[in-house]
């Protein structure tokens, strides 16, 4: 089953590989690539492609690093490439399909952690935005430009213009250096304006004056 063909949430799995790494962002359509070379995750990786080729991203919250807390909303991406190297490590994309509310940890003989994942909430996240639903460019370009200035950073302002607006939010949501309890309310944000709403406001609290407060 390729990236684009989930359809319903009965087509996606009862049970989740989750892969807890801090301020790594994964998003619905969006891609990650992964430098695989603990032993647990390469077992996690092998058993992905023998079956659903699905692996839960899930940010870590603190506590001990063999086994952090987990946030309570992951995005599920599917290997969409897989390379192994000489020394053994896994070079792997995964593509952002949806997201997921943790029901419960399982209780797993895998080295690996597994949840029962509950779809319903970002049911919608199978599906593209509507045009009703995007976000202001305006707003978000306005936002980033003093950002970039601010912070002394370069920007490649021609692909800001021409990317479409999904693309956009989800590379700023992904390569800026928020905080992950900031990443953690960009995942959790429920539509796509509503990300971009939370980007735009993140942007701004670093911009002398603004309190990163109400829209525009």
């Amino acid at each position: 089953m390729s990236a684009g063909h989930y359809r319903k949430t009965s087509d996606l799995p009862n049970a989740l590989a989750v892969f807890p790494l801090p301020g790594a962002l994964l998003l619905p359509r969006w891609q990650l690539p992964l430098n695989i070379f603990e032993p647990r995750y390469l077992n996690m990786v092998d058993d992905a492609m023998s079956g659903s080729r699905l692996i839960g991203m899930v940010q870590a919250m603190g506590g001990p690093k063999a086994r952090p807390g987990l946030a309570d909303v992951g995005c599920a991406g599917r290997i969409t490439t897989y390379s192994e190297t000489d020394d053994g490590r896994y070079l792997i994309t995964l593509t952002g399909i949806a997201r997921f509310a943790i029901h419960r940890e399982l209780d797993v003989s895998t080295p690996y952690r597994q949840v029962k994942p509950d779809w319903i909430p970002y049911e919608s996240d199978l599906f593209a935005a509507n045009d009703t639903a995007l976000p202001s460019r305006d707003n978000l370009v306005g936002a980033l430009r003093a950002y970039v200035e601010i912070n002394k950073m370069e920007a490649d302002w021609s692909a800001v213009e021409d990317a479409p607006l999904e693309t956009l939010v989800n590379a700023l949501c992904s390569g800026c250096p928020f905080s992950t309890i900031e990443k953690q309310a960009l995942i959790e944000a429920p539509t796509l304006k509503d990300r971009a709403e939370t980007l735009i406001t993140l942007l701004r609290m670093d911009v002398p004056g603004n309190d990163g407060g109400t829209m525009q």
